[in-house]
């Protein structure tokens, strides 16, 4: 695929989320990605379910326009073959517990003397420094570790999970942002590094208004619900037939928002007239708010807020969420070929470029060990 990350060659070790979804972005991006997966079994999420005609949907979701070779590290013979694979790599992404790749001879230290210009990401659970680095860990254990489900949920609920995998997709990303950087100091120094990624960090790094809080009023925040700790209203009120997102950010907004709803009296009311006194007083703003809500439906109050440029919306389900036109002509479900399955629909690319086409077909899923012969061939 086209992309400013063409010609470049990324040898992916990862499986199951964190390091797949970082080398899918390379993929979309225009970079080849040749993934190496353990002999029989391969990547781990090939046994995930949802399952279409015994094929994951998992998987295919997250290896779209890589190709694939089995290799063990640990075999004499492969190794030979992924070193000569290395050996013409621009970058190296891998996923495994800290230290297991220096156990097969391709630690960073071994790595960069045979090869300085290659840029080698690892993303882990706890990193790879600190008393825990030697641990494993999951999406849900650094979402429960880093504070994230703290503030998840409603008040005094039971702990709750945000409904993606965030710490995985979160680590992706910032792998994805640091390889990136890389490249471009590369460029200047002719020289690779190794970039160290741990889930557990990421979590902590998206806290935002959290940790904020906890480090400047050593406030520890709870879980609110859908409301914004410090903007209100910035929520989800009740509507005669649902709920709608309001986010009034400013007092501009909020006073658009009180003559659309025929309450400007609220605006002018000193318990409600600016963010912080709102913030203080949300319990009864919402109760008046939403007692003017109930009169209509969501859409026809999306109409209305819209129309005056109040950020509104309403709350989607996932079929509603695909469906949506805005969606559709942002291009972010595409289409990618499976040999057995044929064209698979799946997320798209939410990077749009302007010197670059964003194709909604995109490069075919690989099957298990499916490219040895290529790949062979061309690494002699």
């Amino acid at each position: 695929m086209d992309g400013p990350l063409k010609n470049l060659l990324v040898v992916d070790l990862t499986r199951v989320l964190v390091g797949p979804y970082c080398t899918m972005i390379l993929s979309d991006l225009g970079a080849r990605v040749i993934k190496v997966e353990a002999p029989e079994i391969g990547d781990d999420s090939r046994k995930f379910g949802p399952f279409v005609q015994d094929y994951s949907a998992y998987f295919m979701s997250l290896n779209r326009g890589k190709e694939s070779i089995a290799l063990n590290l640990k075999n004499e013979d492969d190794k030979k073959i992924f070193d000569k694979i290395l050996s013409k790599a621009d970058i190296l992404v891998e996923n495994f517990k800290p230290g297991t790749l220096k156990k097969w001879g391709y630690g960073w230290d071994e790595v960069s003397k045979k090869y300085p210009k290659l840029i080698y990401a690892s993303a882990s659970g706890f990193g790879q420094t600190g008393p825990l680095k030697e641990l494993p860990a999951y999406d849900m254990v650094v979402q429960g570790m880093g504070g994230l489900m703290s503030v998840t949920g409603q008040p005094n609920s039971e702990p709750t999970r945000v409904g993606t995998s965030i710490g995985d997709i979160t680590a992706g990303l910032f792998t994805a942002i640091g390889i990136n950087a890389a490249l471009y100091d590369r460029q200047k120094t002719g020289k690779g590094m190794f970039i160290d990624v741990s889930m557990l960090d990421c979590q902590i790094a998206i806290l935002e208004n959290a940790i904020a809080r906890y480090l400047s009023k050593n406030e520890i925040p709870e879980p609110m619900g859908s409301r914004h700790p410090s903007i209100a209203p910035f929520e989800a009120f009740k509507t005669k037939d649902s709920y709608i997102i309001i986010a009034a950010g400013n007092d501009k907004l909020f006073e658009k928002l009180c003559n659309v709803l025929r309450l400007p009296e609220i605006n002018q009311n000193a318990k409600f007239n600016s963010n912080s006194t709102r913030a203080k007083n949300i319990d009864e703003l919402k109760i008046i708010l939403e007692e003017k809500l109930s009169v209509k439906t969501t859409t026809e109050w999306v109409n209305e807020m819209e129309k005056e440029k109040i950020p509104c919306g309403p709350i989607y389900n996932i079929k509603e969420a695909v469906e949506n036109p805005q969606v559709e002509a942002r291009n972010m479900i595409v289409k990618a070929y499976h040999k057995v399955i044929g064209d698979f629909k799946l997320a798209g690319n939410p990077i749009k470029m302007s010197a670059y086409k964003d194709p909604n077909k995109r490069g075919d899923i690989p099957d298990l060990d499916e490219h040895r012969e290529k790949i062979l061939k061309e690494f002699k």
